[in-house]
């Protein structure tokens, strides 16, 4: 059997707002690390690592005494790029993931289709204008921009819940898992693309 080719990548993103770099190794251990100068959104990457089990590295300094907003869209951006490098052809990817996350009272969804079409459907009704310093408002967005440098259809609703920061964190609990069902490799095709088209 061949040895697989290493799934990472390593994406650096400048702008005049933001120098952002991320590193994704989608076969890790669930190891994060970095600073994003926003403490919220640096737990909620934490989770991501840690529950999708990949090894990922954000490093982010932007314009945060305008805004977290540019810091936040970059940091999503940066990282949907490195997840469609990390990818290549997506070749025998199990390609669809889901997950349902409880957090104490919330409980969330979250659907992904690595399938090459961005598309985002996000449904949350937020209690707070703010949770640990980050605009909920923002996560949405952060959800939509990852979607579409990834190339990948998202669904994601909190079914119920009361507290933000529960909902917010099983959103991206959520994520973890289905991304890291999406892209697990299937043994019985690892060298075709999981789609009828024979391209994603």
């Amino acid at each position: 059997m061949d040895t697989p080719t290493p799934r990472r990548a390593q994406i650096s993103r400048d702008t005049r707002e933001t120098r952002v770099r991320v590193e994704w190794n989608l076969d890790g251990r669930g190891r994060f690390q970095g600073e994003t100068g926003i403490g919220f959104l640096d737990h909620m990457l934490a989770q991501l690592a840690v529950h999708g089990l990949f090894d990922l590295t954000v490093e982010a300094q932007g314009d945060l005494h305008v805004d977290p907003h540019h810091t936040v869209e970059d940091v999503a951006l940066t990282l949907g790029m490195a997840l469609d490098r990390a990818l290549g052809e997506r070749k025998g990817i199990v390609r669809m993931g889901f997950a349902y996350v409880p957090m104490d009272e919330a409980l969330a969804r979250v659907v992904v289709d690595l399938s090459g079409r961005p598309y985002v459907v996000f449904r949350v009704q937020w209690h707070t204008p703010a949770v640990g310093g980050l605009p909920t408002s923002l996560i949405g967005h952060f959800f939509r921009s990852l979607a579409t440098t990834g190339r990948m259809n998202l669904h994601a609703q909190v079914l119920y819940g009361e507290d933000d920061h529960h909902q917010a964190e099983a959103l991206f609990k959520g994520l973890a898992r289905a991304l890291h069902q999406a892209t697990r490799l299937d043994p019985r095709r690892l060298n075709t693309v999981p789609s009828s088209k024979g391209t994603l």
